[in-house]
Parts: structure tokens; sequence; C-alpha cells
């Protein structure tokens, strides 16, 4: 049908490269407003503004990736059975998927407000009043997130990767509006700033619903499906919290990050945060791509197509490489540019050039293991995901950068961030070369 696309059929690089490019357009747009998210708010409110907002936007990342890592276990699921062709199966997984998901934003809205100081005292954000502003009212934004997650997932796991795109082109537009509107002539500071994104957010929620609704041939949302069933949470919450727990691990990893950051001053913070918004504009290139690449891997699993999901991974590695390798060069060659556009301040802006060209290095070590991960986690094997963050994450980064830290400064923890993800490639090559993935969890 015209609101789902079968990837287990046609040339797998054209197939690919046309479902890849709508993920790569929405995950940049949301980056893209995330740096100028913070433009907006360093330019209005300053180092300690941007501060403020930089560490609690650590806190809210660190609970949407978990909730990113728990759908990825409904996701599996819809894509393989999608790829299976087996509908009824589909609609019972999107039916608990949804009202599991619903249960999971109203705990995180309510955790994140009611520990926000206590999580920010752990990090010692330089910014306490600014940042704690901001991650209260974003408390309430959680349990949209956690809802549009599912929505936009299922509707990429049957090969729709166009609505998301338009949707979260129309929301972040919207969203950068209302930033410009409340953080400038309304005067609302950091809270302001929080208060655009939950709108932002709840509209997202809003418009993925009304398009499921509108077009039944995805999800017929009869009552009886939006009953959780114990034996599908079972396996969604099988498939996820490993999955979960990888992202979690990662956050608390870069939590740790910015503490040691942080110890040396606000205007080390800023820069963190102004250096962490052009690299994850380089990564989301490579994480969009990733996604794409899990989707036509879980399809093609699903269906038993074994050696075109190998041939999925061979040209996502290509793509990613590619798209690394030119990203890199131009970043190195624009860095100082990239940072004078958050502030004036000399001092800051040499910092944040320093990290940016450290730390940018090693998003060619992302291009090939966050591909890996593709295939380990659309296989169903989320627990390897786990290892190789943990290696990555709490073997590797996290000591490294405190003994870097304390040798060399912050100098030596740009340098550990830079080679850290390293670890985690040897992971995935004798994971693919291991042939446990060939098998489907939908048969």
């Amino acid at each position: 049908m015209a609101n789902q696309t079968d990837l287990t059929q046609g040339g797998v690089r054209r197939q690919l490269i046309r479902y890849a490019l709508p993920v790569i357009a929405t995950t940049v747009m949301q980056t893209v407003y995330s740096l100028v998210d913070l433009l907006v708010v360093s330019r209005l409110l300053g180092t300690a503004g941007a501060s403020g907002v930089s560490n609690s936007t650590q806190i809210t990342l660190m609970l949407t990736n978990v909730a990113v890592g728990l759908s990825n276990g409904g996701n599996i699921l819809v894509s393989q059975y999608f790829g299976a062709k087996d509908r009824a199966n589909r609609e019972k997984v999107t039916g608990t998927f949804l009202t599991l998901f619903a249960l999971v934003g109203l705990g995180m809205s309510a955790l994140c407000f009611a520990f926000a100081v206590p999580m920010l005292r752990l990090i010692k954000a330089p910014a306490m009043a600014e940042a704690t502003a901001y991650l209260r009212t974003a408390a309430f934004g959680m349990v949209f997130v956690a809802l549009y997650n599912c929505l936009a997932s299922v509707l990429r796991a049957v090969g729709n990767s166009k609505r998301p795109m338009r949707i979260i082109l129309f929301t972040c537009i919207f969203n950068l509006a209302l930033d410009l509107l409340f953080v400038g002539p309304l005067g609302l500071g950091t809270a302001g700033a929080a208060l655009a994104t939950v709108l932002s957010q709840a509209l997202s929620f809003v418009l993925a619903l009304l398009y499921l609704l509108r077009n039944r041939d995805i999800f017929s949302f009869d009552p009886s499906l939006l009953r959780p069933d114990g034996a599908i949470v079972a396996r969604i919450l099988k498939l996820g919290i490993p999955n979960a727990v990888q992202m979690l691990v990662a956050s608390i990893s870069w939590l740790t990050v910015a503490f040691l950051i942080n110890g040396h001053g606000v205007n080390y913070s800023a820069a963190s945060a102004y250096a962490g918004k052009v690299k994850d504009l380089s990564s989301m290139f490579i994480i969009a791509l990733s996604n794409a690449a899990a989707v036509m891997i879980a399809q093609t699993l699903g269906a038993g197509l074994y050696d075109r999901a190998l041939a999925v991974l061979r040209e996502a590695l290509k793509l990613s490489l590619l798209i690394s390798a030119v990203l890199v060069v131009l970043i190195e060659l624009t860095a100082p540019y990239l940072a004078s556009a958050f502030t004036d301040d000399a001092a800051v802006i040499a910092i944040t050039a320093l990290n940016i060209r450290i730390e940018i290095l090693g998003q060619m070590f992302y291009a090939i293991f966050l591909i890996y991960h593709s295939l380990m986690i659309w296989a169903g094997d989320t627990y390897m995901v786990l290892l190789s963050s943990f290696v990555n994450c709490i073997l590797f980064r996290v000591p490294v950068c405190s003994i870097a830290n304390a040798l060399f400064g912050v100098v030596g923890v740009f340098v550990a961030c830079a080679i850290a993800p390293a670890s985690s490639i040897v992971v995935g090559w004798l994971y693919t070369r291991s042939n446990h993935w060939r098998r489907s969890i939908a048969r």
C-alpha cells in the first residue's frame, strides 16, 4: 500500500538510499533545531543559560535514549512481522506497544520532575538555577517523547520514513518560532526554551496519531488490541531492556564526561555544549543511516533473506564511512567559524574549536560500529549491543577520561572521547562473523 514499503524487494543500494534519505533528513532537522535552540539561548541568555540547557538536556536525553532503547523491542517485532507478511501479529504487537509506552512516558515525566535537582547536583551543573528551570519544565514533555517515538517506530517499521520526516519538519519550525517568542520578547528564560520544546513534542505526537487514525491499513485501533498482552509485553521488554540499558550506559558515560568538564568551570561547560552540538550534527547522519539500515535488515530477516541482510550491512558501511569522511574534513576546516556562531567570547571559541577538532576524528569509529549495531539489534541480539556499549563506555571511556583528566586536563578528556568508540568495532566484527544473526524471530 501507499503508506507502506516492502524493503525485502528491489536493489539493495537503491532501496537503502530511498528509505534512508527521509530518515537522515528527519534526524538532521532535529539536530539542526537543537543546535539553533542552543544558539538562541546562548545569544539571549549567555553562557550560564547555555550551560544550564546543556546539562539539563544531558538528563532528558538519557531518559529519551532509554525510551528509544525500549521502543526498539516493539520496533523489531513490528518490522519482522511486516517482513513475514503476518498482519495479525503485527497488529497485536502495535497495540500493546502503544499502551505500554503511554505508561513508560508518564513514568519518565514523573521521574524527571521529582528528581531534577538531585540529578543536576550529581553532575555538578554550574548554572543550577537555569538548569533546574529548564529540566522541571521539560519533564512534562517526556510522555509525548515516548508516545511519538512509539508511533514513529511503527511507521518506519512498515517502510514509511517520509511521514515522520514531514512531522518533524513542521514541529521543528514551530519549536524555533516558540523559542524566539518565549526566550526573547516574553523573557521566560530557560523555562521558556523548555516550554517551547514540550509544546512541539506534544504536537508531534498528535500529528503522528492523527495520521495513523486516518490510515487504518497500518494499525486498525481496535480497542481490544490496546489492552496489553502479557506475552507480547514480555517479548518487547526482553528485546528492549538490553537496548535501553545500553542507551543508559552510554548516557551515564557522557554524564561522567560532563561531570569532569564541569569541574573546569562554566566556560568549559558551555564550550563542551557548543562542541557537542556540532558533533551531534555529524553523528546524526550516521545514526540516521544506521536506523534506516536497521529497519531494512529487520524486514529481510523476518522474510528469511539472510544474504540480503548482509548485503544491506555492507552497503550501509560503505555509505556511512563515505559520509563521515566528508563531514570530518569539512568540520576540521571550519571548526573556529562554527564555534564563533555560538558566542563572541574568544576564550570559549578557542576551547570549543579545540574540542571539535579532536573529538570529530572519532566519528570514523562511530561510522563502523553503529552499522554493526543495526544488525545486532534487529536480529534480536540486543544483549550484544549492551556488551558493545559496556566495552566502549564503561571499560574504556569512563576510566580513560578520568585518568586523562587527572594527567592532562580537559584536552585529555577530549582525546579519550575520540578514541573510545574504536573498542566497539571489534565486538561488531566478531558478531557479524559468528553468523548468529542468521535467524528470524518472527517465524
